[in-house]
C-alpha cells in the first residue's frame, strides 16, 4: 500500500530544490571517482573510497526525495477557525509564547517552529480553536490565535 506524505507547497519546493542540487553533483562525484581510480591500487585508495561513499549517500538521498515527491499530497492551507495541517498557531505554553506551524513529518523541524501533526503537541493542537486551553506535559497551554 502506497503511503501518502503530507507536504506544504514550500516543503515540496524545498525538496525539489535539494533534488536538483544533488543531481547537479553527480558529474563532479563521477569525476572524483575517475581521478581517484587513476591513482592505481583501489584497495588502499582513501580518495576513491571517500568518493564512492559520497556517491552512495547522494544516490540514496536522491532516491529518498524522489519517493517522497512521488507520494506527496500537497497541504492546502485554508483560512479556518480550527487548527488543521498547514495552519500556524500562536500558543501560550506555561507563560511562554510559541508559534507553531503544523506540517507533515517529513517537513517537521521544531527549531524552525514546524511541528508534525503526528507529534504529541501536534496531535493535541489539531481541531482546537483560538481561546481553547488544555494541559500538556504538566503545562497549561492556551491557543492565542490561528493563521
Amino acid at each position: 500500500m502506497k503511503k501518502t506524505i503530507s507536504l506544504t507547497p514550500a516543503g515540496y519546493a524545498e525538496l525539489e530544490h535539494e533534488l536538483a542540487e544533488l543531481v547537479a553533483q553527480r558529474p563532479a562525484i563521477a569525476e572524483r571517482i575517475a581521478t581517484a581510480r587513476a591513482f592505481g591500487d583501489l584497495s588502499e585508495n582513501q580518495e576513491y573510497t571517500d568518493a564512492r561513499a559520497e556517491q552512495k549517500n547522494v544516490e540514496n538521498r536522491i532516491l529518498e526525495i524522489e519517493e517522497t515527491l512521488k507520494n506527496a499530497t500537497l497541504i492546502k492551507a485554508k483560512k479556518t477557525d480550527t487548527i488543521i495541517i498547514g495552519a500556524t498557531a500562536v500558543i501560550d505554553m506555561g507563560g511562554k509564547e510559541v508559534t507553531y506551524t503544523i506540517v507533515g513529518p517529513v517537513e517537521a523541524n521544531p527549531l524552525e517552529g514546524k511541528i508534525s501533526h503526528e507529534s504529541p503537541i501536534g496531535k493535541e493542537l489539531l481541531g482546537r480553536k483560538a481561546g481553547d486551553s488544555f494541559d500538556f506535559n504538566g503545562k497549561k497551554v492556551k491557543i492565542k490565535s490561528i493563521a
